[in-house]
């Protein structure tokens, strides 16, 4: 039934829940997960030195690749179990929101599995949360995994 499934990821416990279905779906239907880290580059214009803005942007490229591997691993482990599960790791910079629609539609994406919430929480009651955002935007079913 789905061919690719996107799993955006910032590496919360949301979203690490959200890769469990994710894999899960992915081997009951023999699709490839792309796993998405965004990171979000907007806060950081008008900083005032730019040797700043590299390093901030360094240490949220680190945190991204994080995010990815620990994904990577959690597929590796079921691939052992099960078989040939294909997970291909992507970053993009800009709006978690835009960034995940646009990956939608550039990847031909069929299902897309995330966490309810992420690490940035007061953003969610300022800004509205990516995953409200996406659920609204998207043109394929979306699985809002809730975590407790």
């Amino acid at each position: 039934m789905y061919k690719k499934i996107l799993l955006p990821t910032d590496g919360s416990a949301y979203a690490n829940k959200a890769a469990e279905h994710a894999i899960w779906i992915a081997h009951a239907s023999g699709a490839e997960i792309i796993a998405l880290n965004v990171i979000e580059t907007s806060s950081l214009v008008g900083l005032p030195a730019e040797d700043l803005i590299v390093r901030i942007k360094e240490m949220l490229k680190e945190e991204g690749r994080v995010a990815l591997d620990h994904i990577f691993e959690m597929a590796a482990k079921e691939n052992v179990e099960d078989g040939d599960l294909k997970v291909t790791l992507k970053t993009e910079e800009g709006s978690p929101a835009d960034a995940i629609l646009k990956t939608i539609e550039k990847e031909d994406i069929d299902l897309v599995v995330m966490g309810t919430s992420g690490k940035h929480g007061l953003d969610r009651f300022l800004l509205g949360s990516v995953t409200e955002k996406v659920v609204r935007s998207a043109k394929v079913p979306v699985l809002a995994v809730h975590s407790e």
